[in-house]
């Protein structure tokens, strides 16, 4: 059994805070059964992909242009990540939905560019807390899966890896309990092998305050097969930690 844990810098950095934290990161290579990564700022991609590679901590981007290669001022398509060894790409992050107006299908059309250029996209979902609360949560999952299973296709979500992230969880310290996270799990995995995707292929994880100090029970929740890390994953000794708990995970299993 395999455990993933994934680092998202969001937008917060430095060119000289980063060199410590990525060179003390490169220090601590992921334990057998492991995959260990970060993503990172755009403009911080070189200074990840000099100091980690080599290693076998990989790295990834935030987010990638719905676009190809054209006349698109601003944008960095999937082909740019490619070019400097993007394991990973964040797409549909809440805060890509909340604060600039992201759409399943926009979000679709990310996917769909990352997959031909190779790169793993990590699809986020979630519910807010009055969703949560009203019990309308299932039906917003449900949605948001269905919705990219249409357009892509079963082949292409079975590439792509979900993250479950109720917004309510989302960098208020508060993270949903483990029988949460165990329900929200089984119920995306009902739903997208009821739509076609092969259970094997299925990569489940959960990010929402995640911390070394509740890392162990995220890890234990059947079917949770790694988390997004935020905030934790600017600080070495946390993600060190969160990492090790992982490997207990897969020691224990």
């Amino acid at each position: 059994m395999k455990k993933i844990v994934l680092g998202n810098w969001k937008s917060v950095g430095d060119t000289a805070s980063n060199v410590v934290l990525l060179t003390a990161l490169a220090q601590h290579a992921p334990a057998a059964g492991v995959e260990l990564g970060v993503c990172v700022p755009y403009p911080y991609l070189p200074q990840a992909k000099a100091i980690l590679e080599g290693t076998e901590i990989g790295w990834g981007a935030q987010n990638v242009s719905p676009f190809g290669a054209g006349a698109y001022t601003g944008e960095v398509h999937a082909g740019m990540l490619a070019e400097f060894g993007c394991r990973y790409a964040l797409v549909g992050h809440s805060e890509r939905r909340q604060y600039f107006g992201e759409t399943d299908e926009l979000i679709a059309g990310k996917i769909d560019r990352l997959l031909a250029a190779n790169v793993r996209p990590v699809v986020c979902v979630g519910e807010t807390l009055a969703e949560r609360e009203s019990g309308a949560w299932r039906e917003m999952l449900e949605g948001q899966v269905r919705a990219l299973v249409t357009r892509l296709g079963v082949d292409k979500c079975a590439r792509a890896w979900f993250a479950y992230e109720p917004v309510w969880a989302i960098g208020t310290g508060r993270s949903a309990e483990p029988r949460d996270i165990a329900e929200a799990h089984a119920f995306l995995r009902r739903q997208l092998v009821a739509l076609g995707v092969p259970q094997r292929d299925l990569v489940l994880l959960y990010g929402g305050s995640v911390k070394a100090d509740n890392a162990q029970s995220i890890f234990a929740v059947p079917g949770c097969d790694g988390v997004l890390v935020g905030a934790a994953s600017r600080v070495v000794g946390e993600f060190a930690a969160i990492a090790a708990a992982a490997a207990r995970a897969v020691q224990g299993s």
